[in-house]
């Protein structure tokens, strides 16, 4: 709510708009054309021509795979994520490396938010994330706080998204058609809830679990 409000205040400070920045000039990022593969046949289109921050975005999955389990920081990120107090005791500043995550999370929202005003739209408006925010900490939960697990349930997110847009064209009430990212979203983490339960009720009646 803080950043909600925050944005449209700092807006308006710089330009005197409240809602969106239509007095400013509006920066756009290139999409990319490859070479070779802009030519594939049906793969091209699919593979080819898409915003520079969707392939920064793909190369980011890579980037952060790496970074959290062959570096000595995602050796110290991962466990003062699971235990900080066990960081602690083998001198790993715990409040020094939350910072460290923190910026880094930032950094990679800054980049959601940069494709969102320089890419999916050409200006800056105010709630234009609609709730994608929500939708991606979904998707982490439900790829269980894992690189790859989080890539791909943000595909499966982003394909809901893609089909809502898709289906914009049948006769079918546009306010019911933005629901299927968010209905997407909420069978997922009832699925995944459920299967979670399911695991700790078998632990629980393991009888190795005294």
């Amino acid at each position: 709510m803080f950043a909600s409000g925050g944005t449209v205040f700092i807006l308006y400070l710089l330009s005197g708009d409240k809602g969106s920045s239509t007095s400013l000039a509006s920066k756009v990022l290139p999409s990319v054309e490859i070479p070779l593969l802009k030519d594939i046949p049906v793969l091209g289109p699919i593979l080819s021509g898409h915003h520079i921050l969707t392939y920064v975005s793909i190369i980011a999955v890579f980037v952060v795979y790496y970074l959290l389990n062959r570096t000595p920081l995602g050796l110290r990120i991962r466990s003062v994520g699971e235990n900080p107090h066990a960081a602690q005791s083998v001198g790993v500043s715990v409040v020094k490396i939350q910072y460290m995550a923190l910026l880094l999370s930032g950094f990679f929202a800054g980049l959601g938010g940069a494709y969102m005003s320089m890419g999916y739209l050409s200006l800056f408006t105010r709630d234009m994330i609609a709730g994608r925010g929500w939708i991606a900490i979904a998707a982490e939960s439900m790829g269980r706080s894992t690189t790859v697990g989080t890539a791909l349930t943000s595909l499966l997110f982003g394909t809901a998204d893609a089909l809502s847009n898709a289906l914009q064209v049948l006769k079918i009430p546009a306010e019911l058609i933005g629901t299927l990212p968010y209905v997407a979203t909420v069978i997922g983490l009832v699925i995944y809830a459920v299967s979670e339960t399911r695991k700790k009720n078998k632990k629980l009646k393991s009888p190795l679990v005294k």
